[in-house]
């Protein structure tokens, strides 16, 4: 699907938001309050349309911060699959307040699981990840580690797409692992299969076409 088309899309689940907003107070004001269950954090949607006339932060779109279980579930099914996203495309889900940039003062000394789908898998099992992969977000899954999780990107590339976990300090090895070690269990990844998790450093200063992985699980 064109990029444009998305945008369309994700400009219609802002505008459907605020009606939603509208909807809600005539409930209250008809003595019917909607009670939505609210979420640990607040968690804003981007969206990266690959314009190669704009530069990478005027690509970046933040779209909506939703902070209830309903919010983000009528988010969820408004805008496009990431399988239809335009290769080149992006969807990040951070914290509220936490941009999808390595350069933000909160990514900086971090870094990311990385979990690489070749294109047989965009068709067959990209969503479900992506799905599973805000939710273990959205819903704190990692206990007390889930203060170490900033957000996550899908890539949709023509090489293959890319879905990564990022986490604010990567020196916290054992809390990195046991969020690694759950990430893999949660999506149901072979054991045979290895995750990586890269230091943010070390993947912008890499020599290579791939960064040296700081942990494996």
């Amino acid at each position: 699907m064109d990029s444009k088309k998305v945008e369309d899309s994700v400009e219609k689940v802002v505008d459907d938001s605020l009606d939603g907003k509208e909807e809600e107070s005539e409930d209250k004001v008809a003595g019917e309050e909607y009670v939505k269950h609210p979420l640990q954090n607040a968690w804003t949607l981007w969206f990266f349309k690959n314009d190669r006339t704009k530069g990478w932060e005027e690509n970046q779109k933040e779209i909506i911060t939703v902070d209830t279980v309903e919010d983000f579930w009528s988010l969820y099914n408004h805008i496009e699959l990431a399988s239809r996203l335009t290769p080149g495309c992006d969807y990040s889900i951070f914290k509220k307040g936490i941009k999808p940039m390595w350069e933000d003062e909160h990514n900086r000394k971090g870094g990311r699981w990385l979990i690489n789908l070749d294109k047989k898998q965009r068709g067959s099992c990209l969503d479900d990840f992506w799905l599973e992969v805000m939710l273990c977000l959205i819903g704190d899954t990692f206990n007390q580690d889930s203060e170490l999780v900033n957000g996550a990107v899908v890539n949709i590339r023509n090489k293959g797409d890319k879905i990564a976990m990022w986490l604010c300090d990567s020196k916290q090895g054992e809390s990195i692992l046991k969020i690694g070690q759950k990430l893999k269990e949660r999506l149901g990844i072979d054991a045979k299969v290895k995750l990586g998790f890269e230091a943010h450093q070390d993947t912008m200063n890499k020599s290579g076409s791939t960064a040296k992985n700081k942990y494996v699980v």
